[in-house]
């Protein structure tokens, strides 16, 4: 939440880009995927189709859309990334995992109504955080920090490990996984020529540029460089809405015709078609109801 109490849209050109480099069935993203998990886990699998891809993106909770979950040696594993510290983590996780056993159990065709116990692949939960708020190089979020009764007993607990993967930490995952590296290494680009003044156009273009020349990837940017330019452009500029909206409140006052001005970026974000209609609702403050209503609006 920002000072005025408005929850910020997350800058997801990050999530995006991480989805596409590590959640495709391509070879070389099922490699990157291996790599990745080797590095976390220590572990030197060969066999990148020994992970099988289960992603559960917009299924149910239309406002939590995970990155990438896959199954190895009976680990039920879930990526996501995020540019924003958000301490909600263990509980979205734990509605991530509840739509993903449901798949299991559905594509394993076991059910529940039996006198045996069901065994289940052991979950794990890790968060890729590159976002500007302070951190350690990995933290526990924990759900029971979210209850409105302090609770010690450990009974009820779900537990989101958040590896902070910006320049200069957890080097060596980053070492261990060439593509989590370039991975970093562009947004960083992109955040640093943001930095010294540049446009988002040109922030983008001129890290994709470089990306190329560098051959980050192993090329990834010189063949999908109208993808990542289209992407990277577009989300940016769904943040920047939402943003004139919350200067122009600021400095006119919230109260007078603040439902007007969210209504207004609403519209604007529903027709670049970026956000799903929860997180436009988030941010803009709106109801499920009335985004749903504006989008009729827009479509006829």
């Amino acid at each position: 939440m920002n000072e005025i109490g408005m929850p910020e849209i997350s800058n997801e050109i990050r999530d995006r880009l991480f989805k596409a480099i590590f959640g495709r069935d391509t070879i070389q993203s099922k490699q990157w995927r291996l790599e990745l998990y080797n590095a976390l886990r220590g572990t030197n699998y060969s066999d990148p189709d020994a992970l099988e891809l289960n992603t559960i993106e917009n299924v149910i909770y239309l406002t939590m859309r995970n990155d990438i979950s896959f199954l190895i040696d009976s680990q039920m594993t879930l990526f996501e990334q995020q540019s924003t510290y958000n301490p909600n983590m263990p509980l979205r996780g734990l509605m991530y995992f509840s739509q993903l056993y449901q798949m299991h159990l559905t594509k394993t065709d076991k059910t529940l109504f039996r006198s045996t116990i069901v065994k289940i692949p052991n979950p794990e939960f890790i968060v890729f955080y590159n976002g500007h708020k302070k951190t350690e190089e990995v933290e526990y979020l924990k759900l029971s920090d979210a209850f409105e009764r302090e609770d010690k007993s450990g009974n009820f607990e779900w537990t989101a490990k958040m590896i902070n993967i910006n320049p200069g930490y957890n080097s060596s995952i980053q070492k261990k996984c060439k593509a989590l590296y370039n991975y970093t290494q562009y947004i960083s680009r992109v955040a640093e020529n943001r930095k010294n003044g540049m446009n988002i156009k040109t922030a983008v273009n001129e890290a994709v540029d470089w990306a190329i020349k560098e051959n980050l990837l192993n090329g990834f940017f010189k063949e999908q460089k109208e993808e990542i330019l289209a992407m990277s452009l577009t989300e940016f500029n769904a943040e920047q809405v939402y943003r004139n909206w919350l200067q122009e409140g600021r400095e006119e006052g919230f109260e007078e015709g603040s439902i007007e001005k969210a209504r207004e970026t609403a519209e604007k974000l529903l027709r670049m078609k970026v956000l799903t209609l929860e997180q436009i609702a988030e941010g803009t403050g709106l109801s499920i109801e009335e985004i749903k209503e504006l989008q009729k609006k827009i479509s006829e």
